[in-house]
């Protein structure tokens, strides 16, 4: 594994089992409408992402970084690794923040929109050499971007994940990889519409429907 992810991946979990074993940590670091927007702590569009719910949702964000990091490393290198994994969780919060801007209760944690670019810019670059389960990446991607808009739409009392942060992290991947491979990413671009479509209905309940926020 190259070292840089191994640092990512080992520092989101020392600090997410600080997060929570400690709830002055878990509350001081996460996402939070009302200390963004009233106190402008913008440091949560960064320090949420290495704090987790627990440790399966730990589990699976750092599984999902590892499984499709190496095509990013291989496409884009050290730096572009770093430019989509940061750009990617910046933006995802940042949409986050303009979904929720009117909703002040509003609090999540989780590397979800940073994992989201990097699963967007690796399909666009590899959609059938990576494997997850026996699945081919762009239909793991699919499954994993499907679930979360499932359950953003039908939010559950115990659940703060940042599932919203999906989409814009998605985004920025997706941006990336054209703009730096617009050949190779347009020749895929049929994995990478299936993968967009439930970020694609998202946008429809979000825009549309009004359904958030």
């Amino acid at each position: 594994m190259n070292p840089i992810v191994l640092i990512i991946i080992a520092i989101t979990c020392v600090t997410s089992y600080m997060g929570l074993n400690n709830v002055a940590i878990f509350e001081k670091y996460k996402f939070s409408v009302s200390a963004i927007n009233s106190k402008k702590e913008y440091f949560r569009l960064i320090s949420s992402a290495f704090l987790h719910a627990d440790f399966m949702h730990l589990f699976f964000n750092m599984l999902s970084l590892y499984l499709f990091q190496g095509a990013i490393m291989a496409f884009f290198g050290n730096v572009g690794f770093l430019i989509i994994y940061f750009g990617s969780l910046i933006l995802g919060n940042l949409f986050s923040l303009l979904i929720y801007k009117n909703q002040p209760w509003y609090s999540a944690i989780g590397a979800s929109g940073a994992v989201s670019g990097i699963i967007f810019a690796s399909i666009a670059m590899a959609p059938n050499e990576i494997s997850v389960n026996f699945l081919p990446g762009w239909l793991f991607g699919t499954l994993y971007f499907g679930y979360s808009v499932y359950m953003m739409l039908n939010p559950k009392q115990w659940d703060n994940l940042g599932h919203s942060a999906h989409l814009g992290g998605a985004f920025f991947g997706l941006v990336y990889s054209i703009v730096m491979h617009p050949q190779l990413a347009l020749s895929n671009i049929l994995f990478l519409g299936i993968m967009s479509l439930p970020l694609i209905y998202l946008s429809y309940e979000i825009f549309v429907r009004k359904r958030i926020g």
